[in-house]
């Protein structure tokens, strides 16, 4: 929200002296974050003149259209000459009054302008746009000065585009749709400053009349609860916006169009109310304000053809759509260069069906914007009045009697405030009196009811205590973020002074330390970083084609997603059910912004529906849930388990003057899992690898993980197919486990360390290829019976004189015996116990035997 100061002191009484830093704290003070506050007189320095437009020649031979000009800038350039001046905007003619910025200027951004020879040509300055002067952001074309305008060639032009004024612009927050608008900023001035306020919606307007302007109807009085209109007809189509209202547009950034559309801009940013204005000549019929029917088709504003769903409420004719409600107007009735009679609506759109509709078209207008955070129902009419007054004042034409009002507007729900609560909530002692005064300053009506004693929580769900009394507090029209105690306890904080409240640190309870969950978590995430990851915090929300990306079958429960009701972006409206997706996103991010080699984990939930879980139940703010809702809100909570999932590709280990590096594999993904189970606390002995097929992992390099012959999780290199959809680099690799599926870890004793020497043995083992390792391990273990202290294999190999499909691991045996040296005899009989389990299990034969 861009406005300017001397706008604002129009309606609130500003002291002639307040210094910008005094008013930027000020709208700070009240909650409103200021992006910038911009002293226009200081963003141009040297020479900027009115100038009028006396030659163009048209420049030939060039890729983009190019102008000679020669424009009268009276005597500011020293001689009275004529400025000529090279230009490529090509919306002025001869005649206009155009902003002329001479040699030794400086616009904006330190951007110096001289003299110098371009496209063949002497250029000796600048003709003007609002974005060179920083004003705006309309680019199109240059400003052009409306024929009123009383400058002459050669004056000062900052006065007359408002380069002599202070302009504030403002971050407004989602509740505080009000402070969208020059009467909201106005008022809260006021408020902040202790000055006058004079409310410019305060004017008389004639209610509706049994006679129509012209005849509408409602279908749906919850998506529009009122709808008013008024014709005006036989207005100049030549007439020009004045340059007041062109310079405020200008300022506020939007651009200047046509006298009617410009008045229902205007109207927006002085008041809150966006309006619309129609060609009633090209109306067919009727109107109806209806939900579309799902792909009916609308070309609004902005020349885009979009398609409707049953959600959007449209505005309908005899030939169907002509706009979409609240958001844009359509092509088809909108107001052109030969229109004579105007239709002027102002309605009272539902916040959420506005929001959703924006969204869902990626259609985020400066209606939109009001109307999804609440507009005042009452300005309708008001908002019609003036537009009607504007538009014949400045183009002539007849008001219509006839004035449309259909009022559907449900009044506000009175909302009880026990009179001590915010002194209980903020810590600050504020009288009965004081909470009065400063409620019916933001506009509420506030009754004081009989003192009440006790705990009974009725109204509010807030008990009072004794002797407290009770306020009725009825928000204003223009607030509809006052819903609840709480919203009113805000607004006293916020008006009284957040200074006020004292910052006083809580004494912290005794506690009792880390949960083993947390425990275990931190545990994974330091054993993981060790190891060379990089801990990633990925948005939890995923597209619906991600499961098709993942190649998951179509009975895949993974498949089944919670979809948000209300999603930050349309693209990705799911809650993941794995974390893979989001993480390999990230992975392919810094892939394509140069960083070759990636490692990272995520430790996050996922998100399962419940079955059958329906929908959650209505539970307000003003009191705490009983144990039956909890229970029932608790009922429909997905469940959520918390996973752990690595992702790697490039080198795992990188090259050098020391030699080779190596390529991250699915082994390093397993090795991974191995070390999430360690850092958990599981034994080894318990842990089982094997090979397994799962999406979307390689079919012959995916490996299971098991916990006591539970699945806890899969890793290995991801399928080619997903490699190729997700754009990664091949070889991709990843792993995902569910810690909550993890049982407890046991109680860890002491180890025994014997005094006694080891005896070391290596074996070579040859198997079939399909045989895995692990359980070649195991069996070796099983067999090899308590004198066995380690087993590591180091070397795998394989050669034609083997055999086709067979394979060689080589394992390192330690054995040892806790009370004595152990004899050669008793280490070879382990290991030939080891040897032969191995062989019994696996088939395994001692590779030369």
């Amino acid at each position: 929200m861009r406005v300017s100061v001397s706008w604002l002191r129009e309606y609130v009484d500003l002291p002639a002296d307040l210094p910008a830093g005094d008013l930027e704290r000020a709208l700070v003070d009240l909650g409103i974050e200021v992006e910038s506050l911009v002293d226009l007189r200081e963003t141009v320095t040297g020479p900027l003149v009115v100038g009028e437009v006396l030659q163009i020649e048209e420049l030939t031979g060039f890729k983009k259209p190019i102008r000679f000009c020669r424009v009268d800038v009276g005597a500011a350039n020293g001689t009275g000459e004529p400025q000529e001046i090279v230009c490529g905007a090509r919306n002025f003619a001869p005649g206009d009054k155009v902003v002329v910025i001479l040699p030794g200027g400086v616009l904006p951004g330190n951007f110096a302008i001289g003299a110098r020879k371009t496209y063949g040509r002497n250029s000796h300055g600048m003709i003007c746009s609002a974005t060179e002067l920083g004003l705006g952001d309309d680019h199109s074309g240059i400003i052009v000065l409306p024929e009123d305008t009383p400058a002459k060639p050669g004056d000062d032009a900052r006065p007359v585009v408002g380069l002599d004024d202070v302009v504030v612009e403002m971050e407004i927050t989602p509740d505080r749709g009000y402070a969208l608008s020059v009467r909201g900023i106005a008022r809260e001035l006021s408020l902040a400053l202790g000055v006058p306020f004079r409310d410019p919606a305060a004017v008389d307007a004639p209610g509706g009349t049994a006679e129509p302007a012209y005849p509408v109807e409602v279908r749906d009085t919850v998506g529009c609860d009122r709808f008013a209109a008024r014709l005006v007809r036989g207005v100049d189509p030549t007439a020009q916006t004045p340059g007041w209202m062109a310079q405020r547009l200008t300022v506020a950034g939007i651009r200047s169009i046509s006298l009617p559309v410009d008045i229902t801009n205007y109207l927006m940013l002085e008041l809150g109310q966006p309006m619309h204005a129609f060609d009633a000549d090209r109306i067919s019929g009727p109107l109806v304000v209806r939900r579309a029917e799902p792909g009916e088709k609308l070309t609004t504003l902005d020349g885009v053809t979009r398609t409707l769903v049953a959600e959007d409420l449209v505005i309908c004719d005899d030939t169907g759509p002509v706009s979409l409600a609240a958001v844009m107007g359509g092509e088809t009735s909108e107001v052109v260069a030969g229109t004579t009679n105007v239709l002027f609506e102002a309605a009272h759109w539902d916040p959420a069906m506005v929001g959703r509709t924006a969204r869902r078209h990626k259609l985020f207008s400066e209606a939109a914007k009001r109307w999804e955070r609440g507009v005042d129902p009452t300005l309708a009419l008001v908002a019609i009045e003036k537009a009607v007054r504007l538009l014949t004042e400045h183009a002539g034409g007849t008001a219509g009697a006839e004035i449309l009002d259909l009022d559907h507007v449900r009044p506000r729900t009175p909302i009880a405030l026990p009179a001590d609560l915010p002194s209980r909530r903020v810590g600050v002692a504020y009288p009965p009196e004081r909470v009065v005064e400063l409620l019916e300053q933001v506009g509420c009506a506030v009754t004081r009811g009989a003192d009440r004693l006790g705990e009974d929580p009725g109204e509010a769900g807030v008990p009072a205590s004794g002797g407290a009394p009770v306020l009725t507090v009825t928000p204003p029209s223009w607030r509809p973020d006052l819903t609840d105690p709480a919203d009113l306890v805000e607004e006293v904080v916020r008006l009284d002074g957040y200074d006020r409240v004292p910052s006083v640190l809580p004494t912290a309870p005794a506690g009792r330390g880390l949960t083993g969950q947390q425990q275990r978590r931190r545990a994974v995430a330091r054993s993981l970083a060790e190891r060379g990851y990089v801990e990633v915090l990925a948005q939890p929300f995923v597209s619906p084609e991600l499961p098709d990306q993942l190649g998951l079958p179509a009975d895949d429960p993974r498949r089944a997603a919670v979809r948000l009701a209300n999603p930050l972006s349309e693209e990705e409206p799911l809650l993941r059910t794995t974390l893979l997706g989001p993480l390999l996103g990230i992975v392919r991010r810094n892939i394509g912004r140069g960083q070759r080699d990636v490692a990272i984990y995520e430790i996050g939930a996922v998100f399962h529906p419940r079955p059958g879980a329906g929908a959650p139940p209505a539970m307000g703010v003003d009191r705490r849930p009983t144990d039956a809702e909890f229970a029932a809100a608790d009922a429909v909570v997905p469940d959520q388990p918390r996973h752990v999932a690595v992702a790697l590709a490039g080198e795992i280990e990188p090259a050098g003057w020391w030699g080779a590096g190596r390529p991250a594999g699915w082994a390093d993904a397993v090795e991974a899992g191995r070390a999430v189970l360690a850092a958990a606390g599981i034994p080894a002995d318990r842990v089982t690898v094997r090979s397994a097929e799962r999406a979307p992992w390689h079919p012959g390099r995916c490996a299971e993980l098991l916990v006591d012959d539970t699945v806890v999780g899969y890793a290995g290199e991801l399928h080619p197919a997903v490699v190729a959809s997700l754009e990664l680099p091949r070889r991709t690799s990843a792993a995902e486990l569910n810690l909550d599926a993890l049982p407890a870890a046991p109680m860890v004793t002491g180890p025994t360390i014997s005094t006694f020497p080891p005896a070391l043995i290596d074996v070579a083992l040859v198997v079939d290829e399909q045989v895995p390792a692990a359980e070649v391990e195991r069996a070796l273990v099983a067999g090899a019976g308590e004198l066995l202290e380690a087993v590591r294999l180091f070397d795998v190999y394989a050669s034609a004189q083997l055999g086709a499909g067979r394979r060689s691991l080589a394992y390192k045996l330690t054995f040892r015996a806790p009370d004595r040296t152990l004899t050669v005899e008793e280490a070879v009989a382990a290991r030939d116990a080891a040897v032969a389990e191995a062989a019994r299990r696996c088939g395994a034969t001692l590779r030369g035997a």
